[in-house]
């Protein structure tokens, strides 16, 4: 299994935004054309674009639904896609925008049939979004009593592609990410994991990409300030992670 490294974009209100640990008040603005930065993304080298729309996430409603249908009709690469996805209809329209993967959180929690009803017509993984050890919801803000263990039972015969999993106390601070946490993580399941999460040097993606437990490895790392911040460039990033 080749190892994908995963450039972010998140949206508010049309931006290219990154928020710290997940907190609204804490949005630092990017970029006005998100289009644009997908598109450079792509330009630089990613096999892969991971996009939030942060809005949805946090209210269900699909504000910026034009502008994620943009990047996919304008990217050859494939595009995953979360934030908000509470029903078929919305799961649908992602595919028929060319959405590649969708990326189901909150409902995976408060409605799991609907994650294997999305899988029956496209590619889905399962947002982990842990707060310590307890999974979080609707945009962060809702603390659950699960564990990620919860979640990988319930998913685990799924037809789902991966898990990724957040750290939420570590993302966007570019302290570097939990390792000992994704080791164990990845020990719990059969399914593919993608690491999300506190990324700041090039450092941090060769000590992801060197997990190896019982034969396995993570499949996948998303990275979102540290690239908006300039600690590295996207090819470092990808020699750095892809190439271990």
């Amino acid at each position: 299994m080749k190892k994908k490294l995963f450039p972010a974009i998140d949206l508010i209100d049309g931006k290219c935004v990154r928020l710290l640990q997940g907190e609204y008040s804490n949005e630092i603005k990017y970029s006005e054309d998100p289009v644009s930065q997908a598109i450079s993304f792509q330009e630089e080298g990613a096999s892969w674009l991971h996009v939030v729309d942060l809005d949805a996430a946090r209210t269900g409603i699909a504000n910026n639904a034009s502008i994620v249908e943009k990047i996919a009709s304008r990217l050859e690469i494939p595009v995953q896609v979360g934030g908000g996805i509470r029903d078929i209809e919305f799961a649908r329209s992602l595919f028929e925008s060319g959405v590649t993967r969708i990326v189901i959180g909150t409902a995976a929690t408060d409605n799991p049939s609907l994650v294997e009803e999305v899988a029956s017509i496209g590619r889905v993984a399962v947002a982990v979004d842990l707060r310590g050890d307890k999974v979080a919801v609707h945009g962060w803000k809702t603390e659950t009593d699960l564990s990620y263990g919860d979640l990988f039972e319930s998913f685990e015969k799924s037809g789902i592609d991966a898990y990724i999993v957040t750290h939420i106390e570590r993302d966007g601070t570019l302290e570097g990410p939990d390792i000992d946490a994704y080791k164990n993580i990845i020990s719990s399941t059969e399914k593919d994991v993608i690491a999300s999460g506190g990324v700041g040097s090039t450092d941090d993606l060769r000590a992801l990409s060197g997990i190896n437990i019982n034969g396995r490895n993570l499949s996948g790392v998303i990275v979102g300030r540290a690239f908006y911040e300039r600690k590295f460039s996207l090819l470092q990033a990808i020699e750095a992670f892809e190439s271990q």
